[in-house]
């Protein structure tokens, strides 16, 4: 398989003149009024998502370069290597297999994917069996689900997203701080005989995760808890670890599933307890929908490559260095931290599958907060500051409630923003004046539902797929993440003996004023 860095291709001269010549100087206002058929030519419908691209940056040469682009990047046999099972993460010689965990049992694999796949479905029945055990035991009110990174960011935002699909009686909380405070809160409203806790870390050595871990089974313990097997279970490959621990139900998952990736996998196992093996199967299938579409469709009729181009073209040649998420839903509160994750630590890269530095920059800064919340908050910024910051819209026709008039001043208030943003408003004193033009993405969901939910996370890791694909880097592990755990072994005993040395003068001066008196 040849991959071809972005900036080594013909394509990119020729976005780089485009947008010398008409990009730099693109008016939405104007391109709306020579082409009354814009709206239709960029807006596209994938499995349970509908996409308004029309307000972005773009025209039909610039996405014509674009596709230019990641064909000489190799953009399609990159992709078809990662559903073949090749090991695409180079840098810690695995395959990427997280779309195997979405493949239903009536589709088997075949070849090096077959054993896999069998343990993929082996271990889903296993973990759905489990979870309507509990879901049918009434004596389990409160479920506590402890991890960090991808093992506490996925499962909570499903969970929160799903709501209105829980079980009755049920009630899930998420601890991932090692701050204590977070799980003393947690604590002081339960009781150990209606307490289920997962611990959810692959190893089962992860520091924040087991202290956690050790501290609920104290709590557990104190609190006139019997039976650790049964009021505790474990994600984890590290069996023994889970049994010396004093769990006997584990669910494992494999090497080949990055944590950001594993919501799919057993990691899911709080999503499973709150909408039940049906539900879950139809968020696998939402996801497995919108694989096929990326496997599958032409790429300019490929909703999560459009977008991973449309990333490239904003981060290299616009120079945008953020892009803001903005769901219209209360339920997706937690979708853009999830999706910061995702693609912060996929794409916030620095060199190529070389080694070879980049003169070019890579993942945007990804954050967001719900759309009303927000524009009472930072559209400020966005309306009228001086940096651009793309902004995406997520917007659900049809509400889960009944009370009325709520539903329509929330879409009003997205399509309201949306327009805003791009056609602005002239004011000569200057303090009322909206220079406009500022892009955005509006997606659709007719509901929101576990169908619709999966196949909106797979467009997204598809969509960052794409735009690593073509930056030429590895976007499956995140060595950033190693150095600060290993400085962190090496300076906590160093605060109960207040030994600095060795230290750098700042990391010594405030280590002195942390270290708890006496």
């Amino acid at each position: 398989m040849t991959r071809v860095r972005c900036d080594q291709t013909k394509a990119w001269g020729a976005l780089q003149a485009h947008y010398d010549e008409a990009g730099r100087r693109f008016t939405l206002r104007e391109a709306f009024a020579a082409d009354p058929k814009r709206f239709e030519a960029l807006s596209q419908s994938a499995p349970f998502v509908f996409a308004d691209l029309s307000k972005n940056l773009v025209d039909a040469r610039t996405e014509a370069l674009l596709l230019a682009l990641a064909r000489e990047c190799g953009l399609e046999a990159h992709r078809d290597a990662m559903f073949e099972g090749r090991h695409i993460n180079a840098t810690e010689d695995r395959a990427v297999l997280h779309t195997l965990l979405r493949r239903p049992a009536s589709e088997p694999a075949t070849g090096a994917l077959a054993s896999p796949f069998g343990d993929v479905q082996s271990t889903l029945a296993a973990m759905l069996a489990y979870a309507e055990e509990i879901r049918a035991d009434h004596t389990i009110t409160d479920v506590v689900n402890i991890g960090i990174g991808g093992s506490d960011l996925g499962p909570q935002m499903a969970v929160l997203a799903l709501e209105q699909f829980a079980a009755p009686g049920k009630r899930f909380h998420f601890v991932s701080n090692v701050d204590g405070h977070e799980l003393a809160g947690i604590l002081r409203g339960l009781a150990p005989e209606h307490t289920l806790f997962l611990i959810a870390s692959k190893t089962f050595t992860t520091a924040e995760t087991m202290t956690n871990a050790q501290s609920a089974r104290r709590w557990f313990e104190q609190s006139g808890g019997v039976d650790v097997a049964r009021h505790f279970a474990a994600l984890t490959t590290n069996v023994e670890a889970a049994r010396a621990f004093g769990i006997e139900t584990t669910f494992g998952f494999w090497d080949w599933v990055g944590g950001r990736y594993s919501l799919w996998s057993a990691i899911g196992l709080p999503i499973a307890l709150a909408i039940g093996a049906e539900g879950f199967r139809g968020l696998l299938a939402g996801a497995h929908a919108m694989d096929e579409h990326f496997r599958t469709a032409p790429l300019a009729q490929n909703l999560p490559v459009r977008l991973g181009l449309l990333d490239v073209w904003y981060r290299n040649f616009h120079r945008f260095t953020s892009r803001s998420i903005a769901p219209y839903h209360s339920a997706l509160k937690r979708l853009p931290a999830y999706l910061q994750q995702l693609e912060m630590e996929s794409n916030g890269k620095r060199v190529d599958m070389a080694g070879a530095p980049l003169a070019f920059g890579t993942s945007p800064v990804l954050w967001g907060e719900p759309g009303t919340n927000g524009q009472h908050a930072y559209f400020q910024m966005l309306h009228q500051g001086t940096d651009v910051t793309p902004l995406e819209f997520i917007a659900v026709r049809d509400a889960a409630h009944d009370l009325p008039g709520h539903h329509a001043k929330l879409l009003a208030n997205a399509l309201a923003q949306a327009q805003a943003l791009m056609v602005g408003q002239a004011d000569a004193g200057g303090h009322k004046d909206f220079p406009g033009n500022r892009p955005s993405t509006f997606f659709v969901f007719e509901q929101l539902t576990p169908e619709s939910l999966g196949a909106f996370l797979a467009l997204y890791e598809h969509r960052v797929f794409t735009s690593g694909a073509l930056w030429g880097i590895n976007s499956f592990d995140q060595w950033g993440v190693e150095l600060g755990k290993v400085l962190a072994r090496d300076i906590e005993p160093r605060l109960a003996s207040g030994d600095v040395a060795g230290l750098d003068a700042s990391t010594a001066g405030l280590l002195a004023r942390l270290r708890p008196r006496a």
